[in-house]
Formats: structure tokens, sequence, C-alpha cells
């Protein structure tokens, strides 16, 4: 059988006292859009690179890549919700991240870094968020495509939203990143953790 490598992407985790007020918020919300693909509290993350199937031996090299990469800690506040690309044309559901300059700039090193051994840069902004749910299983990417149809999959719960205060879920001190693998299943993807790196605080 042929071994097409694993499937890699890099990204921050949440605090166990974060996923669980947005579990609990999915609970709420759930079945104001039944048809649409939810994802499940423990597989949340806030991705900083997708970078796809690669073999093995490109993974070890890019362990060794993000290795190299110096930042330091910062906050995340978990807050508001919103849809992409457009509320009429909603084709994902998701939460807000409120973050400082240092996420962007972590994101951005990350990218650059990868470019130099032959991972293709992103072509699109870096727009920090949390994926919550799909509709018809599309891509959680920000930017409008052509299948961007309007849809009421999502309508009840915007109405929801639109009569209560943005949600806040608490904030989080990122103090590492790390390499997910991702494996398709049965049941969904399953998320791995293969690598971390820590984020520190500058020496003088």
């Amino acid at each position: 059988m042929l071994n097409r490598g694993m499937r890699t992407f890099v990204a921050l985790d949440l605090d166990p006292a974060i996923r669980h007020r947005i579990q609990n918020f999915i609970e709420e919300i759930h079945g104001l859009a039944p048809d649409v693909r939810w994802l499940s509290a423990e597989s949340l993350h806030v991705t900083l690179k997708f970078i796809g199937e690669k073999p093995d031996a490109k993974v070890s090299q890019i362990v060794e890549t993000l290795s190299s990469i110096r930042a330091e800690p910062f906050q995340l506040r978990f807050r508001g919700a919103g849809f992409f690309p457009t509320t009429k044309a909603a084709r994902v559901f998701w939460i807000g991240i409120e973050a400082q300059d240092a996420l962007i700039h972590l994101a951005r090193a990350i990218d650059e870094s990868l470019a130099k051994i032959g991972i293709a840069k992103e072509h699109r902004a870096f727009s920090p968020h949390l994926t919550v749910a799909r509709a018809s299983g599309r891509s959680g990417a920000p930017g409008r495509s052509k299948g961007d149809n309007p849809n009421r999959l999502f309508a009840k719960l915007q109405d929801f939203l639109a009569t209560r205060p943005a949600p806040d879920f608490g904030t989080l001190t990122a103090r590492e990143f790390f390499l997910f693998r991702s494996q398709l299943s049965s049941k969904g993807s399953q998320y791995t953790k293969i690598a971390h790196f820590e984020l520190q605080l500058a020496t003088i």
C-alpha cells in the first residue's frame, strides 16, 4: 500500500475552561441549525498554517524549521461570532478571536519560514477565528468562492444571535503552538499533536 505521508497543520490549542464554555454554547444553539455540520468542541483549534499532505521526511524538516521560530507568549480573547463569507450566503459559522499583533506576527513567521523549505505561502491575509460549523462540508476559509449562493441554513441561528449580546468565552495566554496531524475517519477528522514549540520571553 502506498504511503502518502501525513496531512498536517500548525495551530494553537485551547484551554480546557474555554473549550468547555464553547461546548456549552454549541449545545445551546445546535438545534437552530440542524442541517449544517457542527465541529466537536474537542477538535477546535486556532489554525496558524495549513500545510497539507507531506511525506514523513518532509514532516521532519517541517518540525526542524518550526523549532527555529522565536516568539513571545501573547493573549487571545475568544469573543463574538459571525459568518463567512457573508451573512446571506453563509457557509461557515465562526467564533471571533481578539488578539495582540503577536498572533499575526507568529502566523507570518510560520508562513515565511515554511516557504523557505518549499511549503506554499498563504495567498489570503491571516484571519484568526474558530470554525464552529460548516454548510455542506465546505472549507472554513473566509474568502468568497463561486459556490457561495444565498442559503437559509443558518437563518434561525442568525435571528437568535441578533437578540443576544456577543458571547464571551474568556482569555487565553498562548505559551506554545503545535504541529498537528489530521486523519479522516468515519467520525470525521481526528487531530493528533505530533510536535510542540514553546513561546518564550526574550532574554537580554
